[in-house]
């Protein structure tokens, strides 16, 4: 080996044990820099979690509604008078035909005899020309006035029979009657309002949808509607009727459903919650409502990852996720994308992290998921 071949080795074999130093030098500076990271790196926040999972849905059309009378009117009467007898109480349940306000008919009851008696002489009359006629005692004009006036006597009996009749105010059906605004011996002027009655068996719901939605409907569908005054119970009826027409300024289609309510706990005027079964169901992958953090730039939620960071030796993370929501219900809402099924989920403590901050997992309370919660007791 020559002298330059010795001396050019002697310089590679330098530069290789410098190259080395600086790499040891190196690779010691990160392992320290790693390990002030450690020391400096914050506790791990407690938060809960939950692993994502995918639901079942029987899908749903929501809608508020207003509860109606299958009938319901103002009780009025047609003609003028005082008030002669009242023969209901407020809130009293009453059936078809029967009393509920008399106007005073005593003049028109004494017009009706005297129409009465003059009926009966017109019968008479009529009898003996009838008997005349036979002989051919009397001219055929005679029988036929007769007839006309006895025709007249008994129209002018079924008159006068009708205004006193109309002066009987009577329930035109059966229901409950409403509060009572008449008083004995008040007089009522034609059209005034003596009380109103209701059908509560069966009851009308009538709520408005989407025209979009008007091929998932169908007259007999399953039906549940909610009200305020009886909070955790479901009530159940079918489509009795759609709209012919969708509202102009709308677009939406009105829809009336029926209810049994022989209990008469319902009433019209209440406010529903109504919800319309359909017939295909629906897969999503449900959250609990409090995993979702609400931001105006777009929804997120933190799932928990190990971290792949140098050093992190494992430990947990918790990565902010944007997703899209779809329908909810009760405590569950549906995630649409962004998050898969078995994805866990911080469920608590959102509040304390930030994009990757490590936390521990205390699943000592558990939240709940029901999509139809009952509220307690009270």
């Amino acid at each position: 080996m020559t002298t330059t071949a010795r001396r050019t080795l002697g310089m590679i074999a330098a530069v290789l044990v410098v190259i080395g130093g600086l790499a040891a030098l190196k690779s010691y500076s990160i392992h320290r820099i790693n390990a002030a990271r450690a020391a400096t790196r914050p506790p791990p926040v407690t938060v809960a979690a939950i692993n994502a999972g995918e639901t079942t849905w029987q899908r749903q059309l929501h809608a508020p509604g207003n509860l109606a009378a299958a009938q319901g009117v103002t009780v009025s009467n047609e003609l003028a008078g005082s008030v002669t007898k009242i023969d209901f109480e407020s809130g009293q349940h009453v059936q078809q035909g029967d009393l509920l306000v008399q106007l005073d008919v005593s003049t028109d009851e004494a017009q009706l005899r005297g129409f009465e008696a003059q009926a009966e002489l017109n019968k008479i009359s009529l009898q003996r020309a009838r008997e005349l006629r036979a002989t051919n005692a009397n001219p055929q004009s005679d029988l036929d006035s007769a007839e006309a006036q006895y025709k007249q006597a008994v129209a002018n009996v079924d008159n006068q029979r009708a205004l006193i009749a109309k002066k009987t105010i009577r329930a035109p059906f059966t229901g409950r009657l409403g509060i009572r605004p008449v008083h004995l011996g008040q007089y009522l002027a034609a059209g005034s309002e003596i009380v109103t009655l209701q059908a509560l068996d069966p009851i009308y719901v009538n709520f408005f949808l989407p025209e979009q939605d008007i091929t998932d409907l169908r007259a007999g569908q399953a039906v549940r509607i909610a009200v305020e005054t009886y909070p955790g119970e479901t009530f159940t009826g079918v489509i009795s009727a759609l709209n012919a027409k969708v509202d102009d300024a709308t677009h939406n289609i009105q829809v009336q459903a029926t209810l049994r309510n022989a209990d008469e706990r319902l009433v019209p005027g209440m406010f529903a919650t109504t919800d319309v079964v359909l017939p295909r169901q629906d897969h999503f992958v449900t959250l609990p409502a409090t995993a979702i953090v609400y931001n105006p730039y777009g929804n997120a939620v933190y799932v928990i990852e190990k971290s792949s960071e140098p050093g992190g030796d494992g430990a947990l993370i918790a990565r902010q996720r944007f997703i899209q929501l779809g329908e909810t219900r009760g405590d569950q809402i549906a995630v649409v994308k962004g998050v898969q099924a078995g994805d866990e989920i911080v469920t608590a403590g959102q509040l304390k992290l930030r994009n990757g901050s490590p936390v521990q997992i205390d699943n000592t309370v558990q939240l709940s998921v029901n999509p139809a919660p009952q509220p307690p007791n009270t």
